[in-house]
């Protein structure tokens, strides 16, 4: 899959409510904000970038993107920022990281846009071992079709706000990711500072 094809948002709208109700993109990790850390990671992957926040926009959009806050009243969950990116976007698919899990892998958008397209899938969604070892999705770092946006809107409208209700009602593929290719900590998310700072460590 061209990078050029798709554009990528950064999740940064939620309420921190886990990290004391900081603006948890803002946080600094290694000397930067975590959301521009996770936004320099995705940019090399993505032909188009964006973030999705809904406070200290100033903040934000020194970043040097458009920064586009939540579709929905209320900090309405990722679907939000999901539908925030398709409805901001012009590419032909749209992927999504969260600002919390810095060290996500440098290919991950060539990974999952070769799964969505082997098996002609929608949606790509990653899989990933977490802190007790169990292989699990990790649906935020999602990868999907622009042409889903009605389906989103229709869902998010009627109350939805769950991503696997969500992607169940489409063609989805998991893909794996983990040891050894991947950094063991590749997926792992800071919910408080104290994890924040263990993610900063070798």
């Amino acid at each position: 899959m061209d990078a050029q094809e798709v554009t990528g948002i950064v999740l940064a709208g939620g309420r921190g409510s886990r990290m004391g109700g900081v603006d948890k993109g803002l946080q600094n990790f290694n000397g930067m904000p975590l959301a521009l850390n996770a936004l320099l990671r995705l940019q090399p992957q993505v032909g188009a970038s964006m973030v999705n926040a809904n406070r200290n926009l100033a903040a934000y959009e020194s970043f040097g993107v458009p920064v586009w806050p939540d579709a929905l009243p209320d900090y309405a969950g990722p679907l939000s920022g999901f539908l925030a990116g398709l409805e901001q976007s012009d590419t032909p698919w749209l992927v999504t990281v969260p600002c919390d899990t810095p060290l996500f892998p440098v290919d991950l958008v060539q990974r999952l846009g070769e799964a969505a397209q082997r098996d002609g899938a929608e949606i790509a969604m990653a899989s990933a071992p977490e802190a007790d070892g169990q292989q699990r999705t990790q649906p935020v770092f999602c990868l999907l079709r622009h042409e889903l946006l009605e389906s989103l809107v229709r869902f998010t409208h009627g109350g939805g706000r769950k991503i696997d209700q969500w992607t169940a009602q489409h063609r989805t593929v998991i893909v794996p990711f983990g040891p050894p290719a991947d950094e063991p900590r590749a997926f792992f998310n800071a919910n408080t500072l104290a994890e924040l700072r263990a993610l900063e460590r070798p």
